[in-house]
């Protein structure tokens, strides 16, 4: 006989053990979920222990729905059935299940954002009354391609250090487009502030243009002293000439034709930053045609699904 029952915030070790039962056998790449790790995910993300689900078979977890709450909508995270309990309607019931507790209480709005090769998800959410919206491109610029292509132009203003805070105390981030991935949203970004580096084009009057990101592989721990946190990103700019570099957000609010935000990448290249990445990039936020301009290729995707609560 399988149940099901949302969680409490004092359920983090049974959310865990469904994640590393359910979850990970289809990601193996994966590092454990750890307590650790899933409160850093309430933090960043805003996981809501009360809109996570998990299934049973008897004592053990069987299913797992995680899932992150924000006046716009809430997001299904991460949702998975353990290998042996699959096509045995878990998935579509824990969808439905939380589609009838968002029907009152709110946001009505659910999105998932599914990478395209992962079909049996994508089919679950069709299934389940979900539509797609876009598809959020990853694109990865390698090497020092832009530069050498392209030959930037300098553009009159400063290149300067900038930080989430400065950006926010200058009215910035809220012009952020409201089409973007719930990773790089307002909200993340701010609870992840501590771990963004950031470059800016500045004039004697504003700042011109940005660029924000973070060195993969180097996360501090949630909630870790102010100290550690410093330390830590020191780390992360140590480890920036053999690493990865993810982009958070890239502005330009100058009609330029694209200079600045060129002579910021070649900024970051220049500093040694190799392998440039910006993930699920919806294309009412750049064009494709813009990213090529900038350098950059597509590497894959992720389907963006949406649906409005109702009572199963």
């Amino acid at each position: 006989m399988s149940a099901y029952r949302f969680c409490r915030t004092d359920d983090i070790g049974l959310l865990v053990d469904a994640l590393n039962r359910c979850w990970a056998p289809y990601f193996p790449e994966e590092p454990p979920a750890t307590a650790a790790s899933f409160k850093r995910s309430i933090r960043d993300l805003q996981v809501w222990c009360s809109s996570c689900m998990v299934a049973f078979s008897g004592s053990d977890p069987i299913g797992v729905l995680i899932g992150a709450k924000r006046p716009s909508g809430t997001l299904v995270h991460k949702i998975a059935v353990h290998p042996d309990h699959r096509r045995q309607g878990h998935g579509r019931h824990l969808l439905a299940s939380l589609g009838s507790k968002l029907a009152i209480l709110g946001p009505p709005r659910i999105v998932a954002e599914i990478p395209e090769t992962l079909a049996p998800a994508c089919e679950l959410f069709s299934a389940s009354g979900y539509v797609q919206e876009a598809l959020l491109t990853d694109y990865v610029s390698e090497g020092l391609a832009l530069s050498e292509r392209d030959n930037v132009a300098r553009v009159e203003g400063l290149v300067i250090p900038v930080t989430v805070d400065d950006l926010a105390a200058n009215g910035l981030l809220g012009q952020v487009d409201g089409q973007v991935c719930w990773n790089r949203s307002v909200e993340t970004i701010m609870a992840r502030k501590d771990d963004i580096a950031g470059l800016a084009v500045a004039s004697d009057e504003r700042i011109e243009a940005y660029v924000l990101y973070v060195q993969r592989g180097v996360d501090p721990p949630a909630f870790a002293p102010s100290r550690e946190r410093e330390l830590r990103r020191d780390l992360a700019g140590a480890l920036a000439e053999a690493g990865e570099t993810e982009i958070v957000s890239l502005r330009s609010f100058i009609d330029d034709g694209g200079a600045r935000l060129k002579q910021l990448l070649s900024q970051l290249r220049a500093r040694g930053m190799e392998t440039v990445r910006f993930p699920k990039v919806h294309p009412a936020e750049i064009s494709k045609e813009w990213m090529e301009a900038l350098g950059f290729s597509p590497a894959g995707g992720h389907l963006l699904y949406a649906a409005k609560a109702r009572s199963a």
